[in-house]
């Protein structure tokens, strides 16, 4: 393993962050989820929670395979 924490959650490209943080919006819009204002997600559904998670998983691998298929 290289520097940094063994966090699952690091990313690879940090400047995603602001990007997946969109991404999670405009999901959660789609589905009709309401994200806590203050960010914590403790009080939410798990339901809600992966339903949200899910679709942002369908909608980069969506991506990644266009970005695959134009090559």
């Amino acid at each position: 393993m290289g520097t940094g924490s063994n966090s699952s959650n690091d990313l690879v490209v940090p400047q995603a962050s602001q990007a997946l943080e969109q991404l999670k919006f405009e999901v959660a819009q789609e589905l009709g989820i309401q994200i806590p204002q203050d960010g914590y997600y403790g009080h939410m559904a798990t339901r809600d929670t992966g339903a949200i998670g899910g679709h942002i998983t369908r909608r980069l691998v969506q991506i990644a395979e266009q970005s695959l298929a134009r090559r």
